[in-house]
């Protein structure tokens, strides 16, 4: 049926000059061990793990076939830093953009990929992508600046590892029983979803690396030893050449960086991924954060053991510039304020939050929202209470302010556009106001993943020029399932007049199970489109703290136990002495028998 499908898509396409690429994507369950300590399940394409790098070219369209042989879990893909214009319903999240592709069924992803640079494209299932799903996406481009210069390309994926699947992970990690909210960590490093990574060069080359980092959670520091290298290009956007002795990578993050090997060919040359501990609430005693790789010259020589580092000082990415030189967006048409926390709700669990407001799913997917809400696709309250929806209007200037009210480290990515990072203040600056005084560069960073510090702030800026239904989201894997989630719905009604919805989206959709609506608003209901009834809600509230009826229960129960306590004491006043151990009473019964009641921790206490 697939073969079919492409056959008519090649047909009706037939006459465009557009190169096109046709894909089957059959996701299985395949077993790997790639740390070496732990064989486990992971999530394959056709059968292969570590998943290979997707290469494409510039202007090139992609057909992929994705077919779901998990058995046991509904799966999606994302194209992460691609934006998807014209084609936002490609876009991969589930509850967003799609329904989910259940075992047994499968999906078509169809779009044209027009931006050059360094991607990958992962799970946006429930925090599926850490059990493997995921891989590098490369888009090729025949005008790349650096490529007079190139003698090679290497694409280096980072990643951490976890030995337990993710959901039970994520089942304890919501839970009334980590009411801290403490992330997992990680068992490993990996690169390339390896270990021991050998790549061969030749001496005095210059070789574009290409490094994704695919994790869950974990940050990377990144070095290859007695080497430099020239920032050429971060999250697909062209930089000004930059030198740099070491990276920093949060999750989701890309970079492309040019090195110019020794011509006199000495030395294999390690490379090193070190993990972020200050992510992780603890340090587990086994754990390892390093993980080691090599350039090889010569493999008749030893690989060597990379030099201990002191400290790490990456590079500051505010620093970079894009190389085509885009001026700060000055005119701002736009403020959303985005105020995020970590806080418990009513069931003792643990939650991420936007201006207090914790993201739920909707029953409607927000896209088909879209297109069937008529003219109140303009009004936010459609898409529902509790996804932190914003309708922009098109081609504004938007800037998001926004402030971390946590002592973690978050990388935010926006899908469907890459934003100029205006300002991005130290750990403990506390949240932005009017009074910040802003040294605007004249020509920012421009990137859509970027970290924000503990108790800090960031002010992002981008133009609504691409109309669709795009996530904000904190990349951290256990955030996005608690909740950090914003969702912008970009000029609605331009986007209901330019969009056609293939027909098996709906079809996807009615082969979920149960089915998922894709008429009416976030709460499925299409007779009142202001009605949210019946809308997807998180937990409620903890119960109000120490007001005056909290109190008068406290002190009630207070004195419930005194008076039980005292009950106890009294009783066991009453009570015969205790004889010598060993004795029996002075009517010859057992020994033990009429001891006195001790008041004191029983049984199971």
């Amino acid at each position: 049926m697939l073969h079919a499908l492409w056959l008519l898509l090649a047909f009706l396409h037939g006459a465009a000059c557009t190169k096109t690429t046709y894909l089957e994507f059959n996701v299985t369950w395949v077993n790997r061990n790639p740390d070496g300590l732990h064989e486990r399940p992971v999530m394959g394409i056709n059968g292969q793990w570590p998943i290979p790098a997707l290469h494409v070219t510039k202007g090139e369209r992609v057909v992929i076939a994705v077919s779901n042989h998990l058995g046991n879990e509904t799966t999606s893909l994302h194209w992460h830093g691609l934006y998807m214009n014209g084609t936002s319903y490609m876009d991969g999240p589930p509850g967003i953009a799609q329904c989910e592709i259940p075992p047994g069924e499968s999906f078509v992803y169809d779009f044209k990929i027009d931006q050059p640079g360094t991607y990958w494209f992962h799970s946006h299932t429930r925090g599926q992508y850490p059990d493997g799903l995921r891989a590098p996406l490369i888009v090729n481009d025949p005008e790349n600046p650096s490529k007079e210069e190139v003698d090679g390309e290497i694409v280096l994926s980072f990643s951490d590892w976890y030995h337990d699947l993710m959901r039970p992970l994520l089942a304890s990690f919501v839970s009334v029983t980590n009411p801290t909210g403490a992330e997992p960590v990680p068992k490993s490093a990996l690169i390339n979803d390896s270990q021991n990574v050998t790549v061969a060069i030749q001496p005095g080359k210059t070789y574009l690396i290409r490094m994704v980092n695919m994790a869950a959670f974990a940050s990377m520091y990144v070095w290859f030893q007695g080497h430099s290298m020239r920032v050429v290009e971060v999250d697909g956007i062209y930089t000004e050449p930059t030198e740099a002795s070491m990276l920093y990578l949060t999750a989701g993050q890309r970079y492309s960086v040019l090195i110019t090997v020794d011509p006199s060919g000495g030395t294999n040359i390690p490379f090193v991924a070190s993990m972020d501990e200050e992510l992780f609430d603890d340090i587990p005693d086994d754990l390892n954060s390093n993980v080691t790789g090599w350039l090889v010259l010569d493999n008749a020589k030893e690989l060597p053991t990379p030099s201990n580092v002191d400290t790490f000082e990456a590079l500051d990415d505010m620093s970079l510039r894009p190389l085509d030189g885009s001026a700060a967006l000055d005119k701002v048409d736009r403020t959303i304020t985005l105020d995020m926390k970590m806080d418990n709700l009513g069931d003792g669990a643990n939650y991420a939050f936007f201006n207090n407001n914790t993201y739920v799913e909707p029953t409607v997917p927000t896209l088909y929202t879209v297109m069937s809400s008529g003219q109140y696709s303009d009004n936010p309250i459609v898409y529902g209470s509790h996804t932190n929806s914003f309708v922009l209007h098109g081609n504004e200037t938007v800037e998001i302010i926004l402030n971390n009210n946590d002592d973690g480290k978050h990388p935010f990515h926006l899908h469907g556009h890459a934003f100029q990072v205006i300002a991005r203040s130290e750990e403990d600056a506390g949240s932005y106001s009017e009074g910040n005084t802003l040294s605007t560069p004249a020509v920012p960073l421009k990137r859509d993943t970027v970290l924000v510090q503990p108790n800090g702030y960031a002010v992002l800026r981008f133009r609504s020029d691409n109309p669709g239904v795009w996530l904000f989201h904190c990349h951290l894997e256990w955030h996005v399932a608690s909740g950090l989630i914003a969702t912008f719905i970009e000029a609605p009604l331009e986007l209901q007049k330019t969009a056609t919805i293939p027909p098996d989206h709906y079809d996807l959709c009615a082969r979920n199970k149960p089915p998922v609506p894709t008429l009416g608003n976030a709460a499925g209901n299409v007779d009142d489109l202001l009605d949210l009834n019946g809308e997807p809600a998180p937990p409620q509230p903890l119960p109000a703290g120490f007001t005056t009826k909290g109190i008068i229960a406290l002190v009630i129960s207070i004195l419930n136990g005194l008076i039980m306590v005292g009950m106890i004491a009294w009783y066991g006043m009453l009570q015969s002495p205790a004889t010598e151990p060993g004795a029996g009473d002075e009517d010859g019964g057992p020994e033990g028998e009429n001891q006195p009641l001790l008041a004191g921790p029983g049984p199971g206490t």
